[in-house]
């Protein structure tokens, strides 16, 4: 027997008769209650979400978390292009067609608010642009918007969505992350960190912003809050290329690649070091992408060999130097989903001093002047893009959100020519990919003031785009403070009368 003066006072612990009696009896006593408490249902279950389903995080490797994974099941989009309109585009001026509001125009019935967001509120005002009967679906689209009014029957319409605030900064937030406060992952950040992306030399997720600048939220609308930041957007545009990619014209194209491969071969020793420090690969991942995205982010911005019909159909020249530029990031859009990027987020109005209908859709003053400089901008383009993916046969596999925070009232401001915010009732609409074509989901009131017939929340929004996407909303979910944190909190039902 070895010598016990030689072993340390744990292993003397260990040979003491007494001491492992006592160890078995207890353990024996805790397997027994393990059991008791297993046939009577009272035993802790594996984690559940909310919802009591078992979540489902996505298996990332830490070296390449680019790399395409499967969907929780089998779907037909598998990219999204958002199209995002900051300010609250007017729903009853564009796409909710209301006859009510020319039998009350210059009244005020009784029921509606005194005061709104901004103050006092006026008369009913019809809208300020003529609706017609569009496509074979005979859809009641505005002229303010003529060129999207051509693919109505090519459109899913939303036009009960409701959200609970009317402020932008939290409206944005919100249809964006499903949160009104900051810091909580975006839609796109959610969908890269669950299916990764189908081109490792770019960014999963683009944001294009606006030619005049960031929206109210900036980057909020297109981070990654507590998810990795690999998920977060990348945000460049026609007009703007991602900064630092330029290579120094001191420096050739061979040098340049070999100090590309002995950083990669230094970054590889390096990590070999500390195995499983998902942080540091995350780090050199990123690092690696931006050195590809040396050589692929020219090659996607060079419009160059775009056809003159093409440029004329997105509408590049002829109008106003503001739609051109929207018109190239339509293209970029394009482009990139052709790549295999997973989520690209097109902006269409910004924020830099105060939006008021100059800079984007938030107009309070002289709505008839300021949408339709908006409109000018975004309508042509935006419909040309569609057409595009169309033609082009990506609407197969591309899911297509066009939406915005909140709607307007159906009564104008006492300053008589503006519309304020009106989270009770606005219209987004869907298209492509598992969708369904030529239908209207969901009705406001008869002023479209308020939801009245199948509302939809923004929980149920994002519930939907991302059933679409393959994903259930209730087991996506990223462990966070204690909590199964998710893209639609503990709230949202898959809208299915809108599924193709």
């Amino acid at each position: 027997m070895t010598n016990p003066e030689k072993l340390s006072i744990q292993g003397r612990h260990l040979l003491n008769r007494r001491r492992f009696l006592g160890v078995a009896g207890l353990s024996t006593t805790g397997l027994a209650l393990t059991s008791l408490l297993q046939s009577d249902g009272l035993l802790a279950d594996e984690i559940k979400t909310v919802g009591g389903k078992t979540p489902i995080r996505p298996l990332i490797n830490a070296d390449k978390p680019y790399l395409s994974r499967q969907p929780h099941f089998e779907t037909a989009a598998k990219q999204v292009l958002v199209i995002y309109l900051p300010g609250a585009v007017s729903h009853i001026d564009t796409f909710d067609y209301k006859p009510s509001l020319y039998k009350m125009h210059g009244k005020k019935p009784p029921g509606l608010p005194a005061v709104t967001f901004e103050g006092p509120s006026g008369n009913i005002a019809k809208p300020f642009w003529e609706f017609r009967a569009r496509g074979e679906s005979g859809k009641m689209v505005s002229d303010l918007l003529p060129h999207l009014a051509k693919h109505v029957d090519d459109f899913c319409f939303i036009h009960s969505m409701s959200t609970k605030t009317s402020a932008h900064p939290q409206g944005e937030n919100f249809i964006n992350s499903g949160f009104t406060m900051e810091g909580f992952p975006s839609f796109g950040a959610w969908v890269t960190y669950a299916l990764g992306s189908e081109n490792q030399d770019l960014p999963a997720f683009v944001a294009i912003n606006d030619p005049r600048g960031l929206a109210r939220s900036g980057k909020n609308n297109f981070g990654s809050g507590f998810l990795p930041a690999a998920f977060q957007g990348t945000d460049f545009s026609a007009k703007s290329p991602p900064n630092n990619l330029r290579r120094p014209a001191s420096l050739s194209k061979a040098s340049d690649r070999q100090t590309v491969d002995l950083l990669q071969r230094l970054n590889a020793r390096h990590l070999g070091k500390y195995p499983g420090d998902a942080d540091l690969a995350g780090r050199i991942a990123s690092y690696e992408l931006a050195g590809r995205m040396q050589m692929s982010v020219p090659d996607v911005m060079d419009l160059s060999g775009e056809t003159q019909q093409t440029l004329e159909a997105y509408g590049v020249e002829g109008g106003s130097e503001l739609r051109g530029q929207y018109a190239r990031n339509c293209i970029l859009a394009r482009r990139l989903l052709e790549k295999g990027v997973r989520v690209v987020q097109l902006f269409n109005g910004s924020d830099p001093s105060g939006g008021n209908g100059i800079t984007n859709w938030d107009s309070h003053s002289n709505i008839k002047k300021t949408h339709a400089m908006q409109a000018e901008i975004m309508d042509q383009p935006t419909a040309a893009l569609f057409a595009d993916l169309k033609q082009r046969g990506m609407l197969d596999n591309t899911l297509v959100v066009w939406a915005s925070e909140f709607g307007r009232m159906p009564f104008l401001q006492a300053n008589g020519t503006g519309r304020d915010h009106n989270p009770g009732a606005f219209t987004c609409f869907l298209a492509g990919a598992g969708v369904k074509s030529g239908h209207s989901y969901g009705e406001s009131d008869e002023f479209g003031f308020k939801a009245a017939k199948d509302e939809v929340s923004v929980y149920d929004f994002n519930a939907t785009l991302l059933h679409l996407m393959g994903l259930d909303h209730e087991r996506l979910t990223f462990y966070h403070n204690g909590l199964e944190r998710r893209l639609t909190d503990v709230h949202g039902h898959v809208v299915k009368d809108v599924l193709a």
